[in-house]
Protein backbone atom coordinates (compact mmCIF):
# COMPACT_ATOMS: atom_id res chain seq x y z
CA UNK A 1 0.00 0.00 0.00
CA UNK A 2 2.88 2.35 0.79
CA UNK A 3 4.36 1.76 -2.67
CA UNK A 4 0.99 2.52 -4.29
CA UNK A 5 0.59 5.77 -2.35
CA UNK A 6 4.07 6.90 -3.37
CA UNK A 7 3.33 5.99 -6.97
CA UNK A 8 0.08 8.01 -7.06
CA UNK A 9 1.73 11.00 -5.38
CA UNK A 10 4.57 10.96 -7.93
CA UNK A 11 2.05 10.84 -10.77
CA UNK A 12 0.17 13.89 -9.42
CA UNK A 13 2.96 16.07 -8.02
CA UNK A 14 4.74 16.50 -11.38
CA UNK A 15 1.68 17.85 -13.29
CA UNK A 16 0.72 19.93 -10.22
CA UNK A 17 4.09 21.68 -10.02
CA UNK A 18 4.21 22.18 -13.79
CA UNK A 19 0.68 23.65 -13.82
CA UNK A 20 1.43 25.88 -10.81
CA UNK A 21 4.62 27.22 -12.37
CA UNK A 22 2.97 27.76 -15.76
CA UNK A 23 -0.13 29.52 -14.43
CA UNK A 24 1.82 31.74 -12.03
CA UNK A 25 4.31 32.66 -14.76
CA UNK A 26 1.55 33.58 -17.20
CA UNK A 27 -0.12 35.88 -14.68
CA UNK A 28 3.20 37.39 -13.65
CA UNK A 29 4.21 38.06 -17.26
CA UNK A 30 1.05 40.07 -17.77
CA UNK A 31 2.09 42.36 -14.91
CA UNK A 32 5.80 42.24 -15.76
CA UNK A 33 5.19 44.28 -18.92
CA UNK A 34 3.53 47.03 -16.87
CA UNK A 35 6.30 46.96 -14.26
CA UNK A 36 8.98 47.10 -16.94
CA UNK A 37 7.26 50.14 -18.43
CA UNK A 38 7.53 51.86 -15.03
CA UNK A 39 11.30 51.39 -15.12
CA UNK A 40 11.92 52.17 -18.81
CA UNK A 41 9.37 54.88 -19.56
CA UNK A 42 8.60 56.42 -16.16
CA UNK A 43 11.97 56.29 -14.45
CA UNK A 44 10.96 54.33 -11.34
CA UNK A 45 14.00 52.75 -9.69
CA UNK A 46 14.53 49.02 -10.19
CA UNK A 47 14.51 48.24 -6.45
CA UNK A 48 10.96 49.58 -5.97
CA UNK A 49 9.67 47.74 -9.04
CA UNK A 50 11.34 44.51 -7.88
CA UNK A 51 9.55 44.83 -4.53
CA UNK A 52 6.22 45.34 -6.30
CA UNK A 53 6.90 42.21 -8.34
CA UNK A 54 7.66 40.13 -5.23
CA UNK A 55 4.57 41.44 -3.40
CA UNK A 56 2.46 40.37 -6.38
CA UNK A 57 3.33 36.66 -6.17
CA UNK A 58 1.45 35.78 -2.93
CA UNK A 59 -1.79 37.33 -4.17
CA UNK A 60 -1.76 35.02 -7.21
CA UNK A 61 -1.33 31.71 -5.35
CA UNK A 62 -4.92 31.50 -3.96
CA UNK A 63 -6.07 31.34 -7.60
CA UNK A 64 -3.27 29.40 -9.26
CA UNK A 65 -2.88 26.73 -6.57
CA UNK A 66 -6.49 25.40 -6.67
CA UNK A 67 -6.42 25.37 -10.48
CA UNK A 68 -3.02 23.64 -10.47
CA UNK A 69 -4.32 21.01 -8.03
CA UNK A 70 -7.32 20.38 -10.26
CA UNK A 71 -5.19 20.17 -13.40
CA UNK A 72 -2.58 17.94 -11.76
CA UNK A 73 -5.21 15.56 -10.38
CA UNK A 74 -7.01 15.35 -13.72
CA UNK A 75 -3.80 14.63 -15.61
CA UNK A 76 -2.57 12.01 -13.14
CA UNK A 77 -5.80 10.04 -12.78
CA UNK A 78 -6.69 10.35 -16.46
CA UNK A 79 -3.37 8.72 -17.32
CA UNK A 80 -3.89 5.98 -14.74
CA UNK A 81 -7.45 5.39 -15.89
CA UNK A 82 -6.69 5.39 -19.63
CA UNK A 83 -3.92 2.82 -19.06
CA UNK A 84 -6.39 0.66 -17.07
CA UNK A 85 -4.22 0.96 -13.96
CA UNK A 86 -7.20 2.10 -11.89
CA UNK A 87 -9.08 -1.06 -12.94
CA UNK A 88 -6.08 -3.19 -11.97
CA UNK A 89 -5.78 -1.47 -8.59
CA UNK A 90 -9.48 -1.91 -7.86
CA UNK A 91 -9.31 -5.53 -9.01
CA UNK A 92 -6.67 -6.15 -6.33
CA UNK A 93 -9.26 -5.30 -3.68
CA UNK A 94 -8.57 -1.60 -3.04
CA UNK A 95 -11.48 0.85 -3.12
CA UNK A 96 -11.48 4.33 -4.65
CA UNK A 97 -11.05 6.08 -1.31
CA UNK A 98 -7.75 4.33 -0.59
CA UNK A 99 -6.55 5.26 -4.07
CA UNK A 100 -7.23 9.00 -3.73
CA UNK A 101 -6.68 9.32 0.05
CA UNK A 102 -2.98 10.33 -0.31
CA UNK A 103 -3.99 13.30 -2.46
CA UNK A 104 -6.84 14.23 -0.10
CA UNK A 105 -4.33 14.44 2.75
CA UNK A 106 -2.11 16.69 0.62
CA UNK A 107 -5.23 18.76 -0.19
CA UNK A 108 -5.94 19.31 3.51
CA UNK A 109 -2.35 20.41 4.12
CA UNK A 110 -2.39 22.82 1.15
CA UNK A 111 -5.78 24.21 2.24
CA UNK A 112 -4.46 24.95 5.72
CA UNK A 113 -1.40 26.53 4.13
CA UNK A 114 -3.60 28.81 2.02
CA UNK A 115 -5.51 29.88 5.14
CA UNK A 116 -2.20 30.98 6.67
CA UNK A 117 -1.39 32.87 3.46
CA UNK A 118 -4.78 34.59 3.49
CA UNK A 119 -4.32 35.45 7.15
CA UNK A 120 -0.70 36.63 7.20
CA UNK A 121 1.19 36.77 3.92
CA UNK A 122 -1.33 38.23 1.45
CA UNK A 123 -2.65 41.07 3.68
CA UNK A 124 0.93 42.04 4.47
CA UNK A 125 1.88 41.99 0.79
CA UNK A 126 -1.12 44.17 -0.11
CA UNK A 127 -0.32 46.63 2.67
CA UNK A 128 3.34 46.91 1.66
CA UNK A 129 2.26 47.38 -1.96
CA UNK A 130 0.05 50.30 -0.96
CA UNK A 131 2.83 51.96 1.03
CA UNK A 132 5.34 51.44 -1.77
CA UNK A 133 2.88 52.83 -4.35
CA UNK A 134 2.48 55.92 -2.18
CA UNK A 135 6.25 56.42 -1.97
CA UNK A 136 6.54 56.03 -5.75
CA UNK A 137 3.72 58.54 -6.21
CA UNK A 138 5.52 61.12 -4.07
CA UNK A 139 8.92 60.67 -5.74
CA UNK A 140 7.64 60.13 -9.27
CA UNK A 141 3.98 61.22 -9.53
CA UNK A 142 3.62 60.40 -13.24
CA UNK A 143 4.53 56.76 -12.56
CA UNK A 144 1.65 56.37 -10.11
CA UNK A 145 -0.96 57.78 -12.49
CA UNK A 146 -2.81 55.95 -15.24
CA UNK A 147 -3.77 57.58 -18.51
CA UNK A 148 -7.30 57.41 -19.85
CA UNK A 149 -9.13 57.37 -16.52
CA UNK A 150 -10.35 59.86 -13.93
CA UNK A 151 -7.88 60.26 -11.04
CA UNK A 152 -9.40 61.43 -7.75
CA UNK A 153 -6.40 60.69 -5.52
CA UNK A 154 -5.67 64.38 -4.95
CA UNK A 155 -7.56 66.49 -2.46
CA UNK A 156 -10.05 68.88 -4.13
CA UNK A 157 -8.90 68.04 -7.67
CA UNK A 158 -9.89 65.42 -10.25
CA UNK A 159 -7.48 64.75 -13.11
CA UNK A 160 -7.93 63.18 -16.51
CA UNK A 161 -4.81 62.63 -18.63
CA UNK A 162 -5.05 61.29 -22.16
CA UNK A 163 -1.40 60.24 -22.50
CA UNK A 164 1.66 59.94 -20.25
CA UNK A 165 5.23 59.67 -21.54
CA UNK A 166 7.92 59.71 -18.86
CA UNK A 167 7.25 62.78 -16.73
CA UNK A 168 5.33 64.56 -19.49
CA UNK A 169 1.53 64.59 -19.55
CA UNK A 170 -0.47 65.27 -22.70
CA UNK A 171 -3.99 66.70 -22.97
CA UNK A 172 -4.54 67.31 -19.28
CA UNK A 173 -7.94 68.14 -17.81
CA UNK A 174 -8.34 69.23 -14.19
CA UNK A 175 -11.71 69.55 -12.48
CA UNK A 176 -12.04 71.39 -9.17
CA UNK A 177 -15.50 71.07 -7.56
CA UNK A 178 -16.57 74.29 -5.82
CA UNK A 179 -19.31 72.87 -3.64
CA UNK A 180 -23.00 72.12 -3.96
CA UNK A 181 -24.87 74.43 -6.32
CA UNK A 182 -21.67 75.95 -7.71
CA UNK A 183 -20.10 75.30 -11.12
CA UNK A 184 -16.99 73.13 -11.31
CA UNK A 185 -13.79 74.93 -12.18
CA UNK A 186 -12.03 73.42 -15.21
CA UNK A 187 -8.43 73.70 -16.40
CA UNK A 188 -7.36 72.31 -19.77
CA UNK A 189 -3.76 72.14 -21.00
CA UNK A 190 -1.95 70.59 -23.95
CA UNK A 191 0.99 69.45 -21.80
CA UNK A 192 2.00 69.15 -18.17
CA UNK A 193 4.98 68.25 -16.00
CA UNK A 194 5.22 67.18 -12.35
CA UNK A 195 7.60 68.62 -9.77
CA UNK A 196 7.73 66.60 -6.53
CA UNK A 197 7.60 68.43 -3.16
CA UNK A 198 7.96 65.54 -0.66
CA UNK A 199 8.77 67.83 2.28
CA UNK A 200 5.35 69.49 1.84
CA UNK A 201 3.50 66.20 1.09
CA UNK A 202 2.47 67.76 -2.20
CA UNK A 203 3.43 67.97 -5.85
CA UNK A 204 3.54 70.94 -8.19
CA UNK A 205 2.04 70.53 -11.65
CA UNK A 206 3.31 72.79 -14.40
CA UNK A 207 0.71 73.17 -17.16
CA UNK A 208 1.71 74.41 -20.62
CA UNK A 209 -0.52 76.04 -23.29
CA UNK A 210 -4.04 75.88 -21.95
CA UNK A 211 -7.21 77.54 -20.71
CA UNK A 212 -8.36 77.89 -17.10
CA UNK A 213 -11.55 79.00 -15.41
CA UNK A 214 -10.77 81.91 -13.08
CA UNK A 215 -13.24 83.29 -10.50
CA UNK A 216 -14.79 86.65 -11.29
CA UNK A 217 -13.75 89.05 -8.50
CA UNK A 218 -17.12 90.80 -8.57
CA UNK A 219 -19.08 87.55 -8.66
CA UNK A 220 -16.98 84.56 -7.38
CA UNK A 221 -19.66 82.06 -8.40
CA UNK A 222 -18.94 82.92 -12.06
CA UNK A 223 -15.78 82.18 -14.05
CA UNK A 224 -14.06 83.77 -17.00
CA UNK A 225 -11.69 82.01 -19.42
CA UNK A 226 -7.96 82.70 -19.15
CA UNK A 227 -5.43 81.59 -21.77
CA UNK A 228 -1.98 80.77 -20.42
CA UNK A 229 1.43 79.64 -21.62
CA UNK A 230 2.55 78.34 -18.22
CA UNK A 231 0.36 77.70 -15.21
CA UNK A 232 1.37 76.18 -11.86
CA UNK A 233 -0.95 74.32 -9.53
CA UNK A 234 -0.12 72.58 -6.25
CA UNK A 235 -1.82 69.25 -5.61
CA UNK A 236 -2.23 68.06 -2.02
CA UNK A 237 -1.08 64.47 -1.44
CA UNK A 238 -2.72 64.04 1.97
CA UNK A 239 -5.75 62.28 0.52
CA UNK A 240 -3.52 60.05 -1.63
CA UNK A 241 -1.52 59.25 1.48
CA UNK A 242 -4.60 58.11 3.39
CA UNK A 243 -5.73 55.92 0.53
CA UNK A 244 -2.30 54.37 0.16
CA UNK A 245 -1.97 53.09 3.72
CA UNK A 246 -5.57 52.39 4.68
CA UNK A 247 -6.76 48.81 4.71
CA UNK A 248 -9.70 47.52 2.74
CA UNK A 249 -11.54 44.37 3.91
CA UNK A 250 -9.70 42.26 1.33
CA UNK A 251 -6.35 43.39 2.80
CA UNK A 252 -7.20 42.56 6.41
CA UNK A 253 -6.10 39.49 8.34
CA UNK A 254 -8.72 37.04 9.56
CA UNK A 255 -8.32 38.43 13.08
CA UNK A 256 -8.87 42.00 11.88
CA UNK A 257 -11.97 40.93 9.96
CA UNK A 258 -13.28 39.19 13.10
CA UNK A 259 -12.75 42.37 15.11
CA UNK A 260 -14.74 44.35 12.54
CA UNK A 261 -17.58 41.82 12.79
CA UNK A 262 -17.45 41.41 16.56
CA UNK A 263 -20.57 42.47 18.48
CA UNK A 264 -21.99 44.17 15.37
CA UNK A 265 -25.34 43.22 13.82
CA UNK A 266 -25.50 41.95 10.25
CA UNK A 267 -25.96 44.94 7.95
CA UNK A 268 -24.78 46.36 4.64
CA UNK A 269 -21.89 47.94 6.56
CA UNK A 270 -20.66 44.68 8.10
CA UNK A 271 -21.48 42.44 5.09
CA UNK A 272 -18.16 43.11 3.28
CA UNK A 273 -16.13 41.99 6.32
CA UNK A 274 -18.17 38.79 6.78
CA UNK A 275 -18.10 38.07 3.05
CA UNK A 276 -14.32 38.50 2.71
CA UNK A 277 -13.66 36.44 5.85
CA UNK A 278 -15.63 33.45 4.59
CA UNK A 279 -14.41 33.86 1.01
CA UNK A 280 -10.80 33.57 2.17
CA UNK A 281 -11.46 30.41 4.16
CA UNK A 282 -13.79 28.85 1.55
CA UNK A 283 -11.39 29.47 -1.36
CA UNK A 284 -8.58 27.94 0.68
CA UNK A 285 -10.54 24.69 1.00
CA UNK A 286 -11.34 24.72 -2.71
CA UNK A 287 -8.02 22.85 -3.11
CA UNK A 288 -9.49 19.86 -1.26
CA UNK A 289 -12.74 20.11 -3.23
CA UNK A 290 -10.91 20.16 -6.57
CA UNK A 291 -8.76 17.15 -5.70
CA UNK A 292 -11.89 15.13 -4.89
CA UNK A 293 -13.73 16.38 -7.98
CA UNK A 294 -10.74 16.11 -10.31
CA UNK A 295 -9.89 12.54 -9.36
CA UNK A 296 -13.44 11.26 -9.82
CA UNK A 297 -13.99 13.13 -13.10
CA UNK A 298 -10.66 11.86 -14.47
CA UNK A 299 -11.49 8.22 -13.67
CA UNK A 300 -14.84 8.55 -15.43
CA UNK A 301 -13.70 10.58 -18.46
CA UNK A 302 -10.45 8.63 -19.06
CA UNK A 303 -8.87 11.22 -21.38
CA UNK A 304 -5.09 10.88 -21.62
CA UNK A 305 -4.40 14.12 -23.53
CA UNK A 306 -2.80 16.73 -21.24
CA UNK A 307 -4.17 19.68 -23.21
CA UNK A 308 -7.72 18.34 -22.95
CA UNK A 309 -7.37 17.76 -19.21
CA UNK A 310 -5.92 21.22 -18.65
CA UNK A 311 -8.77 22.74 -20.67
CA UNK A 312 -11.31 20.79 -18.62
CA UNK A 313 -9.61 21.97 -15.40
CA UNK A 314 -9.76 25.59 -16.56
CA UNK A 315 -13.45 25.21 -17.49
CA UNK A 316 -14.35 23.74 -14.08
CA UNK A 317 -12.39 26.46 -12.26
CA UNK A 318 -14.01 29.18 -14.40
CA UNK A 319 -17.46 27.97 -13.35
CA UNK A 320 -16.33 27.81 -9.72
CA UNK A 321 -14.99 31.36 -9.89
CA UNK A 322 -18.19 32.64 -11.53
CA UNK A 323 -20.24 30.97 -8.81
CA UNK A 324 -18.00 32.61 -6.19
CA UNK A 325 -18.40 36.07 -7.71
CA UNK A 326 -22.15 35.59 -8.06
CA UNK A 327 -22.64 34.51 -4.46
CA UNK A 328 -20.35 37.32 -3.31
CA UNK A 329 -22.59 39.88 -5.02
CA UNK A 330 -25.63 38.26 -3.41
CA UNK A 331 -24.02 38.27 0.04
CA UNK A 332 -22.94 41.93 -0.17
CA UNK A 333 -26.57 42.90 -0.79
CA UNK A 334 -27.70 40.59 2.05
CA UNK A 335 -29.99 38.58 -0.22
CA UNK A 336 -28.36 35.61 1.48
CA UNK A 337 -26.37 35.38 4.70
CA UNK A 338 -22.69 35.96 3.74
CA UNK A 339 -21.56 33.07 5.96
CA UNK A 340 -23.75 30.74 3.91
CA UNK A 341 -23.34 32.37 0.49
CA UNK A 342 -19.54 32.18 0.34
CA UNK A 343 -19.53 28.46 1.12
CA UNK A 344 -22.15 27.61 -1.52
CA UNK A 345 -19.63 27.10 -4.40
CA UNK A 346 -17.74 24.60 -2.22
CA UNK A 347 -20.99 22.88 -1.28
CA UNK A 348 -22.11 22.64 -4.92
CA UNK A 349 -18.81 21.41 -6.38
CA UNK A 350 -18.09 19.24 -3.34
CA UNK A 351 -21.51 17.61 -3.69
CA UNK A 352 -20.81 16.85 -7.35
CA UNK A 353 -17.51 15.25 -6.34
CA UNK A 354 -19.17 13.16 -3.61
CA UNK A 355 -21.92 12.01 -5.99
CA UNK A 356 -19.34 10.91 -8.58
CA UNK A 357 -17.30 9.25 -5.84
CA UNK A 358 -20.38 7.35 -4.65
CA UNK A 359 -21.10 6.16 -8.18
CA UNK A 360 -17.53 4.93 -8.60
CA UNK A 361 -17.77 3.01 -5.33
CA UNK A 362 -21.17 1.50 -6.16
Amino acid sequence: MKILRSYILREAIGPFLLSLATLTSILLLGNLVRLAEMVINKGVNLVSVSKLFLYLIPSLLPYTMPLACLAGTLMAFSRLSSDNEIIAIRASGLNIFKIISPLLIIGIILSLGLIVMHDVVIPRAHYETRKLAKDIGVKNPAAALEAGRFINSFKSHILFIYRIEGNTLYNVRIYQPQGEGKPTRTIVAKKGEFVSLPEKNAIKLKLIDGISDEPDIKNPSNFYKLNFKNYFITLDLSEMDNKAVSKKPVDMTLKELKNEMKHKPLSLATAPFITIFHRKVAMSFSVLIFILLGSTVAIIVRRREKAANFGLAFLIFAFYYLFTMGFEAISLQLYLNPAIAMWMPNVIFGSIGLILFYKLCA
